[in-house]
């Protein structure tokens, strides 16, 4: 790192005595300078201007996102204020707590992230890593729409409510303090996790599993609907309230949305040890959650590399058995992604989850359903795009799992274009695949849809299909970046790449609902599948004309191409 001569000159210990000594100063300030050059020699190329746009366009997103999240909080908290209810808004603290983490996940892949691991290369004591691990993580788009719901919920309790102020912005300051230390320690444990197949394995078995077991809670958490009209309108009285939802509450209450909820109820009582009680529980879990990330960070701070090489007496026992027959290059390009994608659990979750989500969709259609006639007539198609959604980064980023192997396909006497056709081929399937499941979970839950509803949605899959397939092989080829195959955060990414691919997939989406919307109204169903299949036709025209130019683009882009797949991490 630059700028580190002063104090090794001045006589100072390599590793200085904290994270905020003369030496580690020094070093924040390299950091940043290397930042800012790095941000103006962006500039110097149009791919990188044009990443930069990209990037500002997201946070102008993830900002309305974190605006509409503050601004329904802080109504939904003014209204329950004013009005003297104040022991309801944990529900509240509870809801931003759980999107708080969801979107960090959700969304770990799809940003930009600076791997701090670099940096362990200099001497860098162990307080500054921890404290600039903390402070890059705070440009995730979790914690901007995460503190913004929170400066809502300041501001609907404080407009209500003047005298709760000071309670309340201690609570918030320590609930926003747990919800950062807590995202980035849940990412840190399951990039660990995540290392090794056999806890990939187990982890994706146990998430399927509890995603399905939702479903054994709806006949639970409803009552039986022919006899809902002899229930009150208010619904059940507190006796009435099984054991089990009274455990809930009571234990929800010593955890940290409870806690903040609860000083805000205990200011209102004037019940100033109860308070002083309460935040001081709050910052035992601060600090629980800042000990769980400082865990995992001196295991990398002391050298720890999470890899999944296998040990030598399982590669001398390992087979080399062939999962597809077959020889040639297709062939071989099938099976190797194949095995890749198996052996990464970030494209695992991104393609499986949204399909097991169809179920809970279906359900929702099917609960809706039960005040009219019959279920949603529409409801199959749109339970059957949204288990493709997963498809982003493994259609538009096709080659970013190739990682240091780029280099091996443009040395090998195999054309470029052979390799982009196996891997549209494997895609396509598992695509046609993934869509064909996501039907019939959804006909399972909503019922057989009509005929004239398959044709449309058919029609729509056979023009999504090569129009994302060519889509995504220009932007693979023009904006690729370096996938990390076992983990979920810590992507390199690529704003640009994610802006367009889901500007394109909303496009195709948009032409899909459209048409079959148009049809519909009109009662006209039947023409949407015809008008999908015109659309088709130029969608494969489309395809076909990519992969006659795909050497050549490959070729222009080259040099680019390997060094942003190859790059250290």
């Amino acid at each position: 790192m630059a700028d580190l001569s002063g104090p090794f000159d001045a006589g100072l210990a390599p590793t200085g005595p904290g994270p905020f000594s003369r030496l580690a100063r020094v070093q924040y300030a390299a950091l940043i300078a290397m930042r800012a050059r790095i941000f103006a020699n962006n500039f110097r190329t149009s791919s990188g201007a044009f990443e930069f746009g990209a990037r500002a366009i997201s946070y102008f997103i993830y900002s309305l996102m974190g605006l509409g999240l503050g601004v329904g909080a802080g109504s939904v908290a003014f209204s329950l204020v004013s009005h003297d209810h104040l022991q309801p808004l944990f529900i509240e603290f509870w809801v931003i707590c759980i999107l708080w983490q969801a979107i960090s996940i959700a969304l770990a892949s799809l940003q930009e992230h600076f791997d701090l691991g670099s940096l362990l290369r200099f001497p860098v004591n162990f307080g500054s890593f921890y404290l600039l691990h903390l402070i890059f993580g705070l440009v995730d788009a979790s914690t901007l729409a995460g503190g913004l719901s929170c400066l809502g919920l300041l501001t609907g309790i404080t407009l209500a409510r003047p005298d709760l102020f000071g309670p309340t912005v201690l609570a918030l300051l320590e609930f926003a303090a747990f919800n950062i230390l807590l995202v980035r320690a849940i990412l840190a444990w399951l990039d660990r996790w995540l290392a090794k197949r056999r806890s990939r394995e187990i982890i994706s078995a146990v998430f399927l599993l509890a995603t399905v077991s939702v479903q054994l809670l709806n006949p639970v958490l409803r009552e039986d609907r022919p006899f809902a009209h002899h229930h009150h309108v208010g619904g059940p009285k507190t006796g009435e309230l099984r054991p089990w939802v009274n455990a809930i509450r009571t234990t929800q209450a010593w955890l940290p949305p409870g806690l903040a909820s609860a000083v805000v109820w205990e200011a209102d009582q004037h019940e100033s040890t109860a308070i002083a009680a309460s935040l001081g529980i709050l910052g035992i879990f601060v600090l629980g959650a800042g000990g769980l990330l400082g865990i995992r960070l001196r295991a990398e701070y002391r050298g720890e590399n999470l890899g999944e090489a296998p040990s030598r007496s399982k590669n001398e026992k390992r087979e080399a058995a062939w999962l597809i027959s077959g020889s040639g290059p297709i062939s071989a390009e099938i099976e190797k992604e194949l095995r890749t994608l198996f052996r990464s659990m970030p494209q695992l979750y991104a393609v499986f989850v949204p399909m097991v989500m169809v179920v809970i969709i279906g359900s929702l259609f099917r609960t809706g359903a039960t005040a009219i006639a019959h279920p949603f007539r529409l409801a199959i198609p749109i339970c059957v795009a949204y288990g493709l959604l997963g498809f982003t980064q493994l259609i538009y980023n096709n080659l970013g799992a190739e990682g240091k192997g780029i280099q091996l396909v443009f040395l090998f006497p195999v054309p470029v274009r052979t390799v982009i056709l196996a891997k549209n081929l494997f895609h396509g399937a598992l695509y046609i695949f993934i869509a064909l499941v996501s039907g019939v979970l959804a006909s399972l839950r909503i019922g057989r849809p009509d005929p004239d509803v398959i044709a449309a949605t058919v029609g729509w899959l056979i023009f999504a299909l090569p129009a994302n397939l060519a889509a995504g092989n220009v932007i693979s080829l023009t904006m690729a970046y370096r996938v990390n195959l076992g983990r979920i955060g810590r992507q390199s990414g690529s704003q640009a790449n994610a802006l367009l691919s889901m500007l394109i997939q909303t496009t195709i989406l948009g032409i899909g609902v459209g048409v079959i919307s148009l049809c519909s109204i009109f009662d006209r169903l039947w023409l949407a599948a015809p008008i999908l299949l015109a659309f088709a036709v130029v969608a494969v025209i489309a395809w076909l004309t990519v992969l006659r130019n795909v050497d050549a683009m490959a070729n222009a882009r080259r040099d680019t191409l390997i060094a942003k797949l190859v790059k250290t991490e």
